[in-house]
């Protein structure tokens, strides 16, 4: 299970660009100026989540299937994806890089 795929509620914003919820999360929220960076920002936010749940040993939820979740008007579905191997590597890497760079500045 390398890959996660969750659902999320695109809302339009009254004041412009979209605040994202995810029905399976209800903690994990996000919002973005513009489509591409509500989804960039969405990625980030479910990542994080995951994340979290994971270090805290907690279960992570089932995703809903698309078809069960209902929503408003000014509002559209989009599953997004998280790759857990691919964060896990993109932050090991940064910390290797944070504990070297440390390391030398200390010499």
């Amino acid at each position: 299970m390398n890959k996660l795929f969750y659902p999320a509620l695109f809302h339009i914003a009254e004041e412009g660009g979209f605040w994202v919820s995810f029905p399976d999360l209800p903690e994990c929220l996000t919002q973005g100026e513009s489509m591409e960076e509500a989804y960039e920002m969405a990625v980030d936010a479910l990542s994080l989540c995951i994340s979290d749940m994971k270090e805290n040993n907690l279960p992570l939820p089932t995703p809903s299937k698309p078809d069960n979740i209902n929503h408003e008007k000014d509002t559209f579905l989009v599953i997004v994806e998280f790759d857990i191997h691919e964060y896990q590597k993109h932050n090991n890497l940064r910390t290797i890089n944070k504990t070297f760079i440390s390391r030398i500045q200390t010499r």
